[in-house]
């Protein structure tokens, strides 16, 4: 079997995540993974034995890597020239120029939330759009937040028929180890509507959407209530059902001591998985509740996993290695492991 060769760029916390996940890909072979600087992360990759190899991007001291021990296997376009497809998971805005690499040498690319829309052709959802996104040369994710809220409402719009939907996001102010938005002691609200309410439109324009967001001092996680409008009544019994079938979704009870973001986030790490990562969003069944014609729900986001399956439905979509959603997600979710505790 051909393998599809992919490398990563950007080693930092969705990066890491995107190696990990091409690694366990069956059907994928990780060339090696591009940075600028030896991070905490490069660090530990080097103390790890360096299962992957390290390319570096223009501007990077190689020097400071040689005084580390930490080995070089090329340049960034020695990487881009050895790979079917680029996953760039580089700094919001430096993704746009990394393109132009991507386009001189033919090489596809996905790209990370943090992008502009234009650097793609397609806004990319493995559920909602898969078909779109087939054969395409450049796709970009959706954030972590608009990734799992589509995958709930794709859920209930397959199976019920969604026209609109309101979205209260409850956001993690920074991931656990950042430093840059400071020790605060407060709750700050952004304008409406939140991106994410604009980017499920974007992706599922049947479906009118709106949101509204506030950041706060925590960091494992993110919360957010849905209300769906169904094209007709939609029960408790019906949305928990549908739920409960989605391998990408984990239906959990407070009574069963999923109290918060924090009980998934140590669930996870009881699990054993790899930096306590869940690739599932968590709907908690005690919040699912009738209003009216509507249907009311919270979700758990975790945020530095969420889009990690997402990324691998791209690959297979760009590269026509799957040409349906079905196919595309199902190999995903295999290779990943996802689902095998339903």
């Amino acid at each position: 079997m051909t393998k599809i060769k992919v490398g990563v760029s950007g080693y930092g916390v969705i990066g890491q995540r995107l190696a990990d996940g091409v690694a366990r890909q069956k059907d994928m072979e990780l060339v090696g993974i591009a940075d600028i600087a030896p991070t905490l992360s490069v660090r530990a990759l080097k103390e790890r034995g360096m299962p992957y190899d390290l390319y570096l991007v223009d501007g990077a001291d190689k020097d400071k890597f040689e005084e580390l021990d930490i080995p070089v296997s090329g340049t960034f376009e020695d990487l881009v020239n050895k790979v079917d497809i680029m996953l760039d998971s580089s700094p919001g805005g430096v993704g746009i120029a990394n393109k132009k690499i991507y386009e001189a040498n033919n090489t596809k690319a996905i790209f990370q939330g943090g992008e502009s829309n234009e650097v793609a052709d397609v806004f990319f959802h493995g559920y909602a759009n898969f078909e779109e996104g087939v054969d395409k040369d450049y796709l970009k994710l959706t954030s972590c937040n608009t990734t799992g809220v589509i995958r709930a409402v794709d859920c209930l719009d397959r199976e019920f028929g969604i026209d609109k939907v309101a979205l209260t996001i409850i956001r993690r102010v920074a991931d656990p180890g950042d430093y840059h938005r400071g020790l605060t002691n407060a709750l700050q609200m952004e304008k409406a509507p939140s991106h994410q309410a604009v980017d499920l439109m974007t992706i599922m324009p049947h479906i009118e959407a709106t949101g509204i967001l506030v950041h706060t001092p925590v960091t494992h996680g993110h919360i957010i209530t849905i209300v769906a409008s169904g094209k007709e009544k939609i029960t408790k019994e019906q949305a928990l059902e549908a739920f409960k079938a989605h391998p990408r979704i984990r239906v959990v009870r407070i009574d069963d001591g999923f109290k918060g973001n924090a009980s998934l986030f140590r669930y996870a790490r009881d699990l054993g998985n790899p930096r306590g990562d869940m690739y599932e969003i968590a709907v908690w069944e005690d919040s699912i509740v009738e209003s009216g014609d509507d249907i009311m729900f919270a979700i758990n986001i975790p945020q530095e996993a969420v889009t990690i399956p997402e990324t691998m439905d791209a690959i297979r979509a760009a590269t026509g290695m799957q040409k349906t959603r079905a196919d595309g997600t199902d190999a995903t979710n295999e290779n990943l492991g996802i689902g095998k505790w339903k």
